[in-house]
């Protein structure tokens, strides 16, 4: 297996799970990290170079390009054009060094984001929702990214459109219930934007029948929505987060003051104005059954005993 990117969040918890099933890794990377239990391959991310020869094994070897830059920072033009840059050139180049391998790639599993469809309302967004124009920061990063995979040579790729992840370890959860523990959790702004989300363990899930390493479900090649049957508007997920981290309610987040706030912070404030309402049918028809499939629930395994009293 090879993980471009996979010293990242999510990278590294699909490492540590495929490597506890047996499986040899290898991640491709900007930069080494000393703290990596397994095999680290330097690569630019761009150009073709030695890290072919991980590919290049002559054995059975997959991908999983989780390769990109972190989406929580101001929506500049140059912030937009590095974003979409840190995630179309690895796609690139993974592509165009699979195109020369001996043995073909045996699977190939493709990062992206349920961002790809910007505000999408009370619009059910499901695998054949047709993609809009939408925000240049969104749809206009996930869309060439998506697209810079389209023509990779390997006869199964599963592109994962894949909604917040709920892990104890994620940006973004840690920066709300940052918020939470500081008063400051209440609903953003009408909080009737929706949230689409996944537990870590089902994500994993998904990556695993991905790859066809689960026997009970098979994914056939193409987009799938990485998403439970149970999207929450903005104000339940604050109200399920205060219950869970035992905070009283809290005012409103207005949007200006949103707005202010991602200035300061150096993020953009689209990610808590807009929402998707997201759910997978991919999944459903595959027989793929979520081990969390309730805020409440997930959010309680998640924070488990870091909950303060």
């Amino acid at each position: 297996m090879v993980i471009a990117g996979g010293n990242g969040g999510l990278g590294r918890r699909i490492a540590d799970d495929l490597a506890a099933r047996g499986i040899d890794i290898t991640i491709l990377t900007r930069s080494i990290d000393d703290r990596s239990p397994h095999r680290q391959v330097h690569w630019d991310g761009r150009s073709q170079g030695d890290w072919v020869a991980a590919l290049d094994t002559g054995a059975q070897t997959a991908v999983i390009n989780l390769a990109g830059r972190l989406v929580d920072c101001r929506p500049t033009a140059s912030n937009i054009a590095e974003l979409r840059r840190s995630r179309v050139e690895p796609t690139r180049a993974l592509v165009e060094a699979a195109r020369g391998l001996r043995t073909p790639l045996a699977h190939w599993v493709q990062a992206s984001t349920t961002a790809i469809w910007s505000d999408a309302g009370e619009t059910w967004c499901t695998e054949d929702t047709p993609v809009p124009d939408g925000l240049p920061q969104m749809t206009g990063v996930a869309a060439p990214w998506e697209a810079a995979a389209a023509d990779a040579p390997c006869d199964h790729v599963v592109v994962l459109r894949t909604s917040i992840v709920l892990d104890s370890g994620s940006p973004a959860l840690q920066r709300l219930t940052r918020l939470v523990r500081l008063g400051l959790g209440g609903r953003v702004s009408s909080g009737r934007q929706w949230v689409s989300w996944i537990h870590i363990d089902d994500w994993l899930a998904v990556v695993r029948a991905g790859l066809d390493l689960d026997p009970d479900v098979t994914l056939p090649s193409g987009v799938v929505v990485v998403a439970t049957d149970n999207p929450v508007r903005n104000a339940e997920l604050m109200a399920t987060l205060r219950a869970q981290l035992r905070r009283p309610a809290a005012p409103p987040t207005p949007k200006p003051l949103l707005q202010l706030g991602a200035v300061l912070l150096r993020s953009d404030a689209q990610l808590g104005l807009t929402g998707r309402r997201a759910r997978s049918t991919v999944l459903k028809n595959a027989g793929f059954r979520f081990a969390h499939p309730d805020l409440d629930g997930a959010l309680a395994d998640v924070l488990g005993a870091s909950t303060p009293n």
